[in-house]
């Protein structure tokens, strides 16, 4: 259970911790004295809290504080964390460290509920979310713990990066500095469970059949014994054999799991999906933010960059918020030293730099007063080229748009094309989807989102573009955008658009290299991203396909920063099915939360490249 939760990003706050922390409790017994708490709230529901204090009592500590729906453990006064913060460097810092389950979670009064919606304007002591329970509980910390200097920080990973986001509307004065890091941002639009409406059902299934079962009362972990019992050995095989998605239902979550009921009742993005979304409400902030992202992380790249954006766009220019972007799986900034990921070598200890060099510089700057606070507007790590890099915003303002033009014959250029009535032809078939990584694998990896595609370009339902050798260093920083001229026979398709550097058939491979990887010829993901097309209007309101016409499918990519080195190429892949990854669409119009295993049709997929139907991917190029 415990791969499973890390695959789905259960408890990933916990595993960082543990996955950093010593053998032992003594650093933390030796420094530190516990104490647990209940914090009651306005409407009179009480949260429970864990709180370490500072031995060392010479001096006042601020508090940095993180809120998580996955448990304070371990639970009891004498009962210690093996370390604290989320890495090292903050422990040994010092701070009066506090962690909370948050309402209706563990052993935390209250109803839970999921990304519970933000209420700008409260009129009574009834009218509660996680910015109102923050903040009582800020109140209580400041006014109640002894030795503290006023000053709070907050921050999170995945889901407590959601609650690290949510403490910022209408923040207590006391709070000066917040570290959202993968935040759960929009569950329908681009993390976790879905991107662009498309139900990303490996990491919707794993969550929910722990997370997404009820406790009945305040529990421990140690108590709670509901999780949905599955057993999966080959995830293509189990997720084809499970069929259409009434079938999750039936076969495991019966009436047990009303999340995934509410999901499937909202298959457009209806208010039940806005009202989760925390972005329209990141206005007036007064805390220091930095937000924290990984390139590579396969729930909540999208969370990163956006929470980020909306800071921007709806705060005056003195508001200090700052983005960190690096070459990181989900959370992996704080798991390990972050040289290595996948077949890749980044070249230095990426995630141990964040942590001295970022993370501690700001809040040791923003809640002790000391250093400087040095940091850019962005700083982010550009893969292929290996370095970090420094940017008055992001994306930077150094760069010019290009557009990649699918050619004829499979090849991808700068150029438009000049061909008359060009198009790629093939046939999707959902009950043949392509996979969305080689091998066989139990769960989801994460490793998927900068592997080998060479597996893929194989297959002749997956259209492969690219261009010759370069002739000079490519560097793209910020948004990438599919704009496909696209027709199908049916009434509704999925489209996914990866761009990947494919290195130089004489590429050296690694030394030493014990997983006995071929780098020649290695077709790297550099991003990836899916797109079901009846909403390529409008997430609200969808569209069918007209079967045979040709039609503009548009969409964005989640932002990306790599350079493609002179003698690589630039590929496009283009595919309909990312098996089982995402679930699979029937290619015919309707609601697919409520499909049948009979209604999945193959389909005839055109892309267009000629003079007048222009397939292409415009990116940014760092100048």
């Amino acid at each position: 259970m415990k791969k499973l939760l890390l695959l789905a990003g259960l408890a990933l706050w916990c595993s960082i911790t543990f996955a950093q922390a010593p053998q032992d409790t003594s650093y933390v017994r030796d420094h530190y004295t516990k104490m647990e708490t209940y914090i009651t709230m306005r409407d009179g529901k009480r949260l429970f809290t864990s709180i370490y204090l500072p031995k060392d009592q010479s001096k006042k500590y601020p508090i940095l504080m993180t809120r998580t729906p996955y448990t304070v453990a371990p639970y009891g006064a004498n009962a210690y964390k093996r370390s604290l913060g989320q890495n090292n460097f903050l422990e040994k810092e010092g701070f009066i460290f506090v962690y909370q389950d948050v309402r209706g979670k563990w052993m935390s009064e209250g109803d839970f509920v999921d990304v519970r919606p933000n209420i700008d304007n409260k009129k009574s002591k009834k009218d509660i979310d996680e910015s109102s329970d923050t903040y009582d509980t800020i109140d209580w910390l400041v006014k109640n713990l002894p030795n503290n200097n006023g000053k709070v920080g907050i921050e999170g990973i995945s889901y407590p990066g959601f609650y690290s986001t949510a403490s910022l509307p209408n923040a207590h004065p006391a709070l000066k500095a917040v570290s959202p890091q993968a935040p759960v941002t929009d569950w329908f639009i681009g993390d976790d469970f879905h991107h662009n409406g498309a139900l990303f059902q490996m990491d919707a299934f794993a969550f929910i059949t722990f997370f997404g079962v009820p406790r009945p009362k305040p529990i421990t972990p140690a108590e709670f014994k509901n999780g949905i019992k599955s057993k999966v050995t080959d995830n293509y095989k189990f997720y084809l054999d499970l069929g259409a998605l009434p079938n999750y239902k039936k076969n495991y979550f019966g009436d047990s799991v009303k999340f995934w009921d509410d999901m499937m009742a909202h298959p457009t993005y209806d208010k039940f999906w806005q009202d989760m979304n925390i972005r329209p409400h990141l206005k007036n902030i007064t805390p220091a933010t930095m937000v924290v992202g990984g390139f590579f992380d396969a729930e909540d790249c999208f969370g990163a960059l956006h929470v980020y954006k909306a800071l921007e766009e709806q705060n005056p220019a003195t508001h200090n918020n700052m983005l960190v972007m690096g070459p990181w799986f989900h959370g992996g900034w704080e798991r390990g030293e972050g040289q290595f990921f996948g077949d890749q070598d980044f070249g230095s200890k990426t995630s141990l730099w964040f942590q001295e060099n970022v993370e501690l510089p700001f809040f040791k700057y923003y809640l002790k007063g000391e250093g400087e606070m040095a940091l850019p507007k962005a700083t982010v790590f550009i893969s292929g080229s290996n370095e970090w890099k420094k940017f008055n915003e992001w994306p930077p303002k150094n760069t010019v748009e290009k557009t990649l033009y699918f050619q004829p014959n499979g090849k991808l250029s700068f150029d438009a094309p000049n061909a008359f009535d060009s198009f790629d032809e093939y046939v999707s078939d959902p009950n043949s989807p392509v996979p969305y990584q080689d091998g066989i694998q139990a769960h989801r990896t994460r490793e998927y989102m900068l592997d080998d595609q060479r597996f893929a370009s194989r297959r002749p339902d997956v259209k492969v573009y690219q261009t010759d050798a370069l002739t000079d260093d490519i560097t793209l920083t910020g948004p990438v955008i599919a704009d496909l001229l696209t027709s199908t026979s049916g009434t509704d398709a999925d489209y996914v658009v990866k761009v990947i550097d494919v290195f130089p058939d004489d590429y050296p491979n690694p030394t030493p290299n014990p997983k006995n990887v071929t780098l020649a010829g290695y077709q790297m993901l550099v991003r990836g991203e899916i797109f079901r097309g009846k909403f390529r209007n409008s997430f609200e309101k969808p569209e069918p396909f007209v079967p045979g016409k040709v039609t503009e499918v548009k969409y964005n990519l989640p932002d990306v920063a790599h350079t493609f080195r002179k003698g690589h190429r630039i590929m496009i892949q283009v595919q309909n099915t990312w098996f089982p990854l995402v679930d699979r669409n029937p290619q015919q119009f309707e609601d697919i939360n409520q499909a049948k295993d009979a209604d999945f049709q193959k389909a005839t997929i055109r892309i267009y490249h000629d003079a007048t139907n222009k397939s292409s991917v415009k990116v940014t190029v760092l100048q």
